[in-house]
């Protein structure tokens, strides 16, 4: 490494040097391993990156993304929408990039709650050719919904931004934070009933002033989808016309 190199220029270059110090001392101390399998290297190495069940765009639902719903979808049809009191599904369409198995539950739960932020990236290059062309034209805002208060000092970070940012960068679209805080219980805790009622009362807009004509909301993961619903809900009350949903992995 040359002299010039190791060069600190003003303020900024002494922090440059720290944070790539830091980096090499944690990387000897705690070396990077794959959040799947434990196995030393990569954050996410090729074996369980091939491992990951990822949706076959052309069998998944046009409408709700369900993996095996393109001929007759058992997530959004009104047996199921009536369960969460509904009669229309409440996204112009959504779409998911794997199905949610043990290796993508495990990939999650290190990002989430393992506190790995590094994950951000990769989850989010993952998510991002899932959204369809179409949804491109009218170039939405892409969002997302907010960790708790609680969620978001006990990790350090909150995860739902720094997916959403990376999705926006992929695509090459606007980014902004448009939902408050909710202060709500944790999701994974409620059946489904209760999490309709949960995030029903909890998600909220929080800015005023004019908002996009159309949104791309990313999750982390669907499961009964009252989260993604509850957010659909806020921006079409606030006139949001057209509505997409991204979410990394699906129930």
């Amino acid at each position: 490494m040359s002299a010039r190199s190791l060069s600190s220029d003003g303020p900024h270059g002494h922090r440059a040097i720290a944070h790539s110090i830091r980096q090499v001392v944690e990387e000897t101390l705690w070396p990077t391993r794959c959040a799947v399998c434990d196995r030393p290297g990569d954050l996410l190495c090729e074996d369980c990156r091939r491992a990951l069940r990822f949706v076959d765009a052309l069998r998944a639902c046009p409408l709700c993304g369900a993996p095996h719903g393109a001929v007759q979808c058992t997530e959004c049809n009104p047996v199921m929408l009536a369960g969460s009191h509904r009669d229309v599904f409440p996204f112009d369409a959504m779409a998911s990039a794997v199905t949610l198995d043990d290796g993508a539950r495990r990939l999650v739960l290190a990002y989430k709650d393992g506190g790995e932020h590094r994950l951000a990236p990769l989850i989010g290059e993952l998510m991002a050719p899932y959204v369809p062309p179409h949804w491109l034209r009218e170039r939405p805002t892409v969002t997302f919904i907010p960790s708790t208060r609680t969620a978001r000092l006990r990790r350090g970070f909150d995860h739902g931004e720094l997916t959403s940012r990376t999705v926006a960068a992929s695509l090459g679209l606007p980014h902004a934070s448009l939902f408050a805080m909710p202060h709500s219980t944790d999701q994974r805790k409620l059946s489904r009933h209760d999490r309709a009622a949960n995030m029903g009362a909890a998600l909220s807009l929080g800015i005023a002033g004019p908002l996009p004509s159309a949104c791309l909301v990313v999750d982390d993961v669907c499961t009964t989808g009252a989260t993604l619903y509850g957010a659909a809900d806020a921006l079409a009350q606030a006139g949001v016309t057209r509505r997409y949903a991204l979410t990394f992995a699906r129930a």
